[in-house]
């Protein structure tokens, strides 16, 4: 993908017709980045786009869940008069509250970016805890969903973009990712309803479908006993308490095997934020397009075949899976 230019996106004047740029304009220059722990401006993708817009001279809210963490401070080391950092927690409360208090200062607002997203570790469908799943669809979709609500009236007046971060794994089923994927399901469906409906206003709405990237740490030993306690007596039996053990292990070999370079992400966001004609999608990252792609024109079985292979193998299987199958075979 061909990297941000941001010297030839900001040009004085309109961009399009009925739509200005974000650097000169004087009613919409805002770029609001919305956050969650594990993927906002805290850490990932949130941190190095807020540095990236604000380097470039756009005026940048960066909103943080915790003011005084680690990437709260690299951001304000910067000393840009274009980045302001807020604490912002999406899930809780009224998230706009302090964004609210500042419209004095807030010239009019261009972009909302809402980059939210929370990854459980994981595990078969049947063991995720239901607590993952209604974290993953409060973080990953409903916080967008009410960032759009509350931010669409200022984004109408500057004919201004959102962009939904979303993922590969909410277009592709992806094993071991179900609360995870069908949130991002959501939020991607939410997307392509809004950029039909607000297109009369002139809002434009994006959609970022990055494929394997890492984006942030996490201590996945603390999910086993998440997994144990939420599952059935009859679940535990079946899949061992060997396999479940192993469960958060995969958290850390997905990290090991994606992409360190954020970039390609970043670039995606920053030309859907500032080229004068962004695409409806992004898929940036190995495979982002390919998948999709396969998936759509194999046989499904075939491509069942393909997802499980590059699902990878792991050494430990449900302790009763053989047996299992077999009295199946026996009984049909």
């Amino acid at each position: 993908m061909e990297r941000c230019q941001f010297t030839s996106w900001a040009l004085p004047g309109a961009l399009e017709q009925g739509t200005v740029s974000p650097l000169t304009a004087q009613g919409a220059g805002w770029i609001l980045v919305s956050v969650f722990p594990s993927a906002g401006c805290d850490s990932g993708f949130g941190l190095a786009l807020a540095s990236r817009l604000s380097e470039a001279g756009l005026k940048v809210f960066a909103g943080v869940l915790d003011e005084n963490g680690a990437g709260a401070r690299r951001l304000r080391e910067q000393g840009s008069q274009n980045l302001q950092v807020l604490q912002l927690d999406v899930t809780h409360g009224n998230p706009t509250g302090t964004l609210r208090a500042t419209n004095a200062r807030l010239m009019g607002l261009w972009g909302l970016v809402n980059n939210a997203g929370v990854l459980h570790c994981p595990a078969d469908a049947e063991l995720h805890p239901m607590a993952a799943y209604r974290l993953c669809v409060d973080v990953n979709f409903l916080s967008a969903v009410k960032m759009s609500q509350v931010f669409l009236p200022l984004l109408r007046r500057s004919r201004g973009r959102i962009v939904n971060m979303s993922s590969m794994a909410g277009d592709v089923a992806m094993p071991m990712l179900a609360a995870y994927g069908a949130s991002k399901a959501a939020l991607s469906v939410f997307s392509r309803v809004m950029r039909l409906e607000l297109s009369v206003w002139g809002v434009t709405v994006v959609t970022i479908q990055p494929a394997g990237f890492r984006t942030s740490s996490a201590d996945a030993a603390r999910y086993r006993d998440e997994i144990v306690s939420a599952a059935s007596s009859e679940a535990r039996e079946d899949y061992g308490m060997a396999y479940i053990s192993s469960l958060p292990g995969r958290l850390s070999q997905m990290s090991r095997q994606s992409a360190e370079d954020l970039s390609p992400v970043v670039d995606a966001v920053c030309h859907a934020l500032l080229a004068a004609r962004p695409k409806a999608l992004y898929t940036p990252g190995r495979m982002g397009w390919f998948l999709p792609f396969l998936q759509r024109c194999c046989p499904a079985r075939v491509f069942d075949a393909v997802i499980m292979a590059l699902a990878g193998h792991s050494d430990c299987k449900p302790c009763n899976i053989k047996e299992k199958f077999i009295n199946r075979v026996h009984v049909s």
